[in-house]
């Protein structure tokens, strides 16, 4: 029998493919990551106020996930409350900053939520370049040369003269450069961050990733979101940015809403707490508010300095520092006795003083604020902040910023003059690698925003920008001061509503949850603002047994957020 010519070609490439060797199949440079093992084992913090041990774990990641192969790996630290019942999933938790380390922040609110924590896992992260919570690792540090920064411990950001200006912006330069620096830098970015996250998930066994982040935490969550929306479970972004815009913005509102808490919130608080000493009204407590400032000046404080406490003054510990630095500079400027403070705040004011200062609030005198006034170390800075802040987006540049300071300081005279004045990011010079999406409708389904009205940190106005581009729903909390609210704040009305959501329920529509009453009073105190008009009556929120938890819980979001 005859074959044909077409016959013979096939015949001839089956036997070729039949005996030549099999084609070379290259490695999944990922697949080293996907199949770690986590190790859970103890963890190195301190752990309190949890129902159970909380396990921690290290697990690798990639130094750059656009090029995985590339470089040498780093450690990403993990946490773990067990689900305590049913498990659903887990939920990653992350405190914010950017630089925030949430390891402890997982038992922590297993402890305050206890019906979540039944069916979900609440895992903790301590981000790439943030090192390990109570470990040696530091993570990603800038190492400063303190002989570059300035000198003259008499800055103040109201004096425009060339010499003061050049003198505000020799910090910002030397931080930038000292980031940009180190190798490291360029990886240390959302998008980078947003990859390990979907690593944990995937080693978790978990379909879809459950998220909380509180301020910096929900940009982060927001952006897992939009990169992996099919991944991307029940999400809640509480104290929020404007994840559909610019992170800087968010860092370039501070003056305008630092000024809106101080006016509105805190000093009439101040007026209604401490009359004999600071006045009976808020026009009062501000002007005896200047008059410390120029008093602390001649006990050696920066004025900048004695402005940056009343600056991110989003929780109880930063109200009751600012009060302490009132009422004693206020004994020892107008040659009276110390006042006692009410009863109602002695303990708040003790706990600050001791952590703060060092000591019991009844022995604080000015002289002890000025001896060891609360201000950071410029020597060792850590990076994550500047890296992620200048390096997710193109960012603006310091004559920008120099000309947003003259704009803001008129207006927003607490911070508005210092703020543009110490703007790394005006020096950063490493343009973006990546570029951050924004949601698709799809990922913003199954997305939370949660926002107080006077909230010194993430503007109301940032959040509702960003809730309104995504359509997506937000629970405001009416005349809030503080920063961080679902779990941390004691008010029943967010809580329910968060938790319902996590839970399995629907999502929440639009809600006007009202305040919770300020410390040391029994009753909310209605302000102006944003918001509107809350949607349930008011109601004192008592004081229960995890109260001082919740204090301390928002003390520490609050700290890591403060942008500073």
């Amino acid at each position: 029998m005859r074959t044909s010519r077409a016959g013979l070609a096939v015949a001839v490439s089956v036997l070729v493919a039949a005996t030549a060797p099999a084609a070379a199949t290259t490695p999944d440079p990922l697949a080293p990551y996907r199949s770690q093992e986590v190790s859970w084992g103890t963890c190195p913090f301190k752990q309190r106020s949890q129902p159970h041990p909380v396990q921690c774990a290290r697990i690798t990641v990639p130094r750059d996930w656009a090029a995985p192969s590339a470089g040498t790996d780093l450690q990403v630290a993990i946490s773990r409350a067990a689900a305590t019942g049913s498990r659903q999933g887990a939920i990653l938790v992350n405190p914010g900053g950017p630089g925030g380390r949430g390891t402890s922040l997982a038992g922590a609110l297993a402890g305050l939520e206890p019906t979540v924590n039944e069916h979900y896992d609440i895992i903790g992260m301590d981000p790439r370049g943030t090192g390990q919570e109570g470990g040696t690792d530091e993570g990603y540090v800038c190492r400063v040369p303190l002989g570059r920064l300035p000198a003259d411990d008499d800055l103040d950001a109201r004096d425009r003269s060339a010499e003061s200006i050049a003198l505000h912006q020799r910090t910002p330069r030397v931080l930038a450069e000292a980031c940009q620096s180190d190798a490291l830098a360029p990886f240390i970015t959302t998008w980078q961050t947003a990859h390990d996250m979907d690593l944990i998930r995937s080693l978790l066994g978990d379909g879809k990733l459950n998220y909380l982040g509180f301020s910096y935490g929900t940009w982060l969550g927001a952006k897992y979101a939009s990169l992996f929306p099919e991944r991307a479970g029940r999400m809640v972004l509480d104290s929020s940015v404007n994840f559909e815009g610019r992170l800087q913005a968010a860092f370039e509102a501070f003056p305008k809403i630092d000024q809106r808490q101080f006016d509105r919130v805190y000093a009439p608080w101040l007026a209604r707490r401490f009359p004999d000493q600071l006045g009976k009204t808020a026009g009062e407590v501000k002007a005896k508010w200047e008059k410390l400032r120029a008093f602390f000046k001649t006990k050696g404080i920066p004025p900048d300095d004695f402005d940056s406490v009343f600056v991110g003054n989003g929780s109880t510990r930063q109200w009751m520092t600012g009060a302490l630095i009132l009422t004693k500079g206020a004994a020892a400027l107008d040659a009276a006795a110390a006042t006692p403070p009410p009863a109602a705040l002695r303990s708040d004011l003790d706990r600050a003083s001791r952590a703060v200062f060092g000591r019991p609030a009844d022995r604080l005198t000015a002289d002890d604020v000025a001896a060891d006034p609360p201000e950071p170390d410029y020597a060792d800075v850590p990076g994550t902040r500047l890296a992620v802040a200048c390096g997710d987006q193109p960012t603006r540049t310091a004559s920008w910023y120099k000309l947003l300071s003259d704009l803001q300081g008129p207006a927003y005279p607490l911070f508005g003059w210092a703020y543009g004045l110490s703007e790394a990011c005006g020096f950063w010079s490493d343009p973006p690698r990546q570029q951050l999406p924004t949601l698709s409708p799809a990922a913003a389904k199954n997305i939370l925003v949660v926002q107080g009205e006077f909230d010194p940190q993430t503007g109301y106005e940032q959040a509702e920008a960003a809730a309104r581009a995504a359509g997506i729903p937000m629970i405001s909390v009416a005349d809030s001061p503080f920063h961080g609210q679902y779990a941390v704040s004691g008010n029943s009305c967010v809580d329910d509503l968060v938790n319902g959501f996590f839970l399995g329920g629907k999502r929440p529509a639009a809600t006007i949850c009202p305040g919770v009453p300020l410390p040391g009073e029994h009753q909310v105190y209605p302000v102006p603002g944003p918001a509107g008009e809350p949607s349930r009556a008011t109601s004192p929120a008592p004081r229960d047994a995890r109260s001082s938890v919740r204090e301390r819980l928002q003390d520490d979001i609050s700290a890591v957020n403060r942008g500073r």
